[in-house]
């Protein structure tokens, strides 16, 4: 049996996690240490000290550091790690993209729960998508959609999770997504997309228009940099659901190795 860490080494191990959390999340979006400091008004050497678990930060330091990152401060002073990215898969992509359709059958093959955040939405606002949009606007929407991932995010620490289509268009959302969950762009041609949603018997949020390919090849157009921060990318074109989730597996079955 161990012997318990002392104070001394208890501080040391605490001060190692905080600095790992922070190279980490460098690492993870490529951010220098140059950049950080920039934002956080923390000297470069101070980061240094931190990232090597020599630190001796103090709170309002840590918050400056925290709001740099975008992240909570707890999420850097927690005693012990959350779940890991890893644990909740979240879907990104267009309508016609098969978040629906291969988040359900991925979470059925993990065992874990599939969330739509826009179901989510609805439930909360109590109305329909086009109704939330017409009765409160955009704005409502997003804090909706906010309050609906931070909420699935604390009750689900192993899920499959379909974001919606416009969600990376919202940084804070978006970033909040990114930290917490291991993220897959599905991606498809335009025309591929149309044809699922012509499929589906829904046009939303295309109705009415006489261009909607052409609108959806805009959006792909003006998203694509911002769907590729996911973790790894699938194109679905061209496969049955079928192909597409034996595709999905693989590609996280590779990274994980």
């Amino acid at each position: 049996m161990n012997a318990p860490l002392s104070h001394v080494q208890q501080e040391a191990a605490y001060l190692a996690r905080l600095g790992a959390r922070v190279r980490a999340w460098r690492a993870e979006r490529g951010t220098t240490r140059k950049v950080l400091a920039a934002a956080s008004g923390v000297s470069e050497r101070y980061l240094a000290q931190l990232e090597a678990g020599e630190g001796n930060i103090s709170v309002l330091l840590l918050r400056k550091v925290a709001r740099a990152m975008e992240v909570p401060v707890e999420a850097l002073v927690r005693e012990h790690d959350a779940a890991p990215r890893r644990s909740r898969i979240a879907l990104l992509g267009l309508r016609g993209a098969g978040k629906s359709t291969l988040g359900a059958k991925l979470a059925r093959a993990l065992d874990v729960p599939f969330i739509e955040l826009d179901r989510e939405v609805e439930n909360d606002a109590g109305a329909s998508l086009g109704e939330v949009f017409s009765m409160y606007g955009q704005e409502a929407f997003r804090r909706f959609e906010r309050r609906a991932l931070e909420r699935v995010l604390k009750q689900h620490e192993r899920a499959v999770i379909a974001a919606g289509g416009s969600l990376v268009t919202d940084p804070g959302t978006y970033q909040l997504l990114l930290d917490r969950s291991y993220c897959v762009w599905l991606k498809a041609s335009p025309e591929e997309h149309m044809a699922r949603v012509i499929a589906q018997g829904d046009m939303r949020p295309f109705k009415g228009r006489s261009a909607a390919l052409d609108e959806i090849r805009q959006l792909l157009a003006d998203r694509e940099r911002l769907y590729a921060r996911a973790d790894v990318t699938l194109d679905t074109s061209g496969r049955s659901a079928k192909q597409g989730l034996a595709a999905l597996r693989a590609l996280l079955a590779k990274e994980e190795a």
